[in-house]
């Protein structure tokens, strides 16, 4: 099923090249189906790829879904035309009285900064708060997931020596007394994952938590995937989403800034930059975020007025 997304996005003309089925307003009307509404919370400087590497997951399921283009409403993004906020996004003030299927908050360039002393914090604050009566599921990722996990659990970040950068194996942690996790379906043993941190949450401070799952880590990049199954709620510390080229451009931005900066591990053949990086986690990518939107489908009220209630008063309605 296709994705439905402004016909003027940027994003489209690109998704659109790559086979990726999108659709407009008519012929969604037409279908006899409720898509589901996703929401984006985009707080990435460059909103564009973002927004492609995330339509193009979300437009690959089974289902169909609407997206919406989120931003806050207290702090205006430097890096970004107006016009592509004014056309395309919408403020969380404007949806704050809808009820969504799925939220996907992103990282941010603030993670060297305390939680508090982001400009927006206290917004992202109460959109945490906001996404457990109006949304079903939600999915956080890099530092939007360290910021979810610090706000409803108080579990902390902590600085890395270096930028944790490139390409990691990871596992997925299995359980002997139940079978693999939904969000997991699929998924070899091992896997890779690009990643592009200069903090880390740790595996003990997770554990302590009552409720919280670490589904998969990295002997040398820590912890990448972890499940609130009570809340439904997804955290992901690293970057499946990413496009082949994402960590090259990385590379040549920090480069360009400072001339200390290492190679991202694992990412060029032979480490060598002039040879174009073979992208190896395409696969895990779409299969996490079906699975994701799958599970969506499966839990979630038809009746979107009902999410956020809980399972008695769902059944009761």
């Amino acid at each position: 099923m296709p994705i439905k997304i402004p016909n003027d996005l940027p994003a489209a003309a690109m998704l659109a090249t790559e086979g990726v089925r999108l659709i407009g307003e008519n012929e969604a009307l037409r279908q006899d189906v409720r898509p589901l509404q996703i929401a984006l919370l985009n707080l990435m400087p460059e909103k564009p790829k973002t927004e492609t590497q995330l339509a193009r997951l979300l437009g690959a399921t089974a289902l169909q879904v609407e997206l919406t283009l989120l931003t806050t409403s207290t702090y205006r993004p430097q890096n970004v035309p107006l016009s592509h906020l004014q056309s395309f996004y919408r403020q969380w003030d404007e949806v704050r009285d809808r009820k969504f299927d799925g939220l996907i908050v992103t990282g941010a360039p603030v993670e060297l900064l305390p939680f508090e002393e982001v400009k927006y914090w206290p917004e992202l604050a109460a959109i945490f708060d906001w996404s457990r009566t109006n949304v079903h599921s939600c999915f956080h990722i890099c530092w939007g997931a360290q910021a979810a996990l610090f706000h409803f659990h108080g579990v902390p970040k902590y600085t890395l020596p270096v930028k944790r950068f490139g390409i990691y194996t990871h596992y997925v942690i299995e359980r002997r007394d139940a079978a693999r996790p939904g969000l997991l379906r699929g998924f070899d043993d091992y896997f890779l994952v690009p990643v592009s941190r200069h903090t880390e949450v740790r595996r003990a401070d997770i554990e302590a938590v009552p409720g919280l799952e670490v589904l998969a880590v990295s002997n040398a990049a820590g912890v990448c995937l972890v499940h609130d199954p009570r809340h439904r709620e997804v955290f992901m510390f690293n970057h499946l989403e990413y496009d082949t080229f994402t960590l090259a451009d990385e590379y040549r931005r920090d480069c360009a800034g400072r001339g200390d900066v290492s190679l991202p591990l694992n990412y060029y053949p032979d480490d060598d930059p002039t040879k174009a990086p073979r992208n190896c986690w395409r696969a895990y990518a779409h299969l996490l975020f079906g699975n994701w939107i799958n599970e969506i489908y499966q839990t979630t009220p038809f009746d979107s007025s009902l999410i956020g209630l809980s399972e008695a008063a769902v059944r009761a309605a």
